[in-house]
């Protein structure tokens, strides 16, 4: 039951006069303009609080009902204290005027327990909710940007290394304080996206549709052959392209455009009226993605995403980290992080400008 917020779709007391028929009206133009008497504009006025009250309490029901339900799924949530050893005068602040923004990190890991020691991440994000929470912007870090790594309070770090190091060495929080260094954007929460769990999300909203840029064959077992076009891809399925980076010219850049891809049609299908509508597989999706990911002990993390579930797709920018290209060090090929633009690109976040951000002009 909802009310209409369109004044213009509010009832016309004219049609309860007239029995609520609309079209049940007077042949005689003089009577259409009588006023309606004084007793049925209050028995309207009493018809309609009445039914405000109700609404309200049915409301008022389904919103205990639905944080109940919330909190049951948040409780399938593996909790990781991501911010130990990170120490609050290192970190970057926030612009007053950006305090209701939120910075999420986002992490994709081969092993649901984030804290085993040698645990590697290939999916790092830095997503940002507008101050109005009306958008939202992705940026995609390539796992082996160069960087440097802060030291940990066991002596690991304290180098230049590929930021997935990052993860290996010191976990959540040193990926955190990494993370923060480089872009000088305050993380608020984390959280750690397990990837066989991902698939089953998938499958959970009936497979998710993508568009293949060309015919190629996968470099894993069972050796998938995806053809050019929109495809319909299962959970294996989808994880599997996600993967996919040696056959395309650009390497790990074509891996990130197909994650990428992946998120944004989970978002498009998660907040479909299919999904939306239908508590079995609400139900299904949201259990799924519990069961699936980590995040910090603080983030409200259903209710957040219940708080921001009007952000449509297309209001979600991907962006890929700047740089200047490849190269060696040593024996590892790495990713070269393009500094003063990348840091054009933080500045726009922590100024909420992020949506419209464009690379200066060289």
């Amino acid at each position: 039951m909802s009310i209409p917020s369109d004044a213009g779709d509010s009832i016309d007391p004219q049609e309860i006069a007239h029995g609520g028929d609309a079209a049940a009206t007077t042949a005689d133009p003089a009577a259409d303009e009588a006023p309606v008497p004084v007793k049925k504009r209050r028995r309207w006025l009493r018809v309609t609080l009445w039914s405000l009250v109700v609404v309200a309490l049915v409301a008022a029901g389904g919103v205990v009902g639905l944080r109940l339900y919330l909190k049951s799924v948040e409780n399938k949530v593996t909790r990781v204290d991501a911010f130990a050893e990170v120490v609050e005068s290192e970190r970057p602040t926030k612009p007053p005027e950006a305090t209701k923004a939120m910075n999420i990190l986002i992490l994709g890991s081969d092993s649901r327990n984030p804290d085993l020691d040698g645990s590697r991440t290939d999916t790092i994000m830095l997503a940002h909710v507008t101050t109005d929470h009306s958008a939202a912007q992705v940026v995609s870090i390539p796992r082996d940007t160069w960087l440097d790594i802060p030291r940990t309070s066991t002596g690991r770090g304290g180098v230049k290394a590929k930021i997935n190091a990052a993860f290996a060495w010191g976990g959540i929080p040193l990926m955190v304080r990494t993370v923060e260094q480089y872009s000088k954007v305050r993380i608020d929460h984390v959280v750690v996206i397990d990837f066989e769990g991902f698939a089953k999300v998938v499958d959970t909203l009936g497979g998710i549709d993508v568009n293949v840029e060309k015919n190629f064959t996968s470099i894993h077992p069972p050796y998938r052959k995806f053809s050019a076009g929109m495809q319909h891809l299962n959970g294996a399925e989808a994880l599997d392209y996600s993967r996919q980076r040696k056959q395309f010219a650009n390497g790990d850049f074509s891996r990130i455009q197909h994650q990428q891809q992946v998120i944004k049609a989970i978002l498009a299908k998660a907040t479909s009226a299919g999904i939306l509508t239908d508590p079995g597989k609400l139900n299904g999706f949201l259990t799924a993605t519990a069961s699936a990911i980590s995040a910090d002990k603080d983030f409200d993390l259903f209710g957040t995403a219940m708080g921001l579930r009007g952000i449509p797709s297309s209001k979600v920018r991907f962006i890929t980290n700047p740089t200047t290209g490849t190269g060696w060090e040593g024996s590892q090929s790495v990713v070269y992080a393009n500094k003063p633009v990348a840091a054009t690109l933080f500045a726009a976040i922590n100024n909420d400008t992020a949506a419209t951000w464009q690379p200066p002009k060289s």
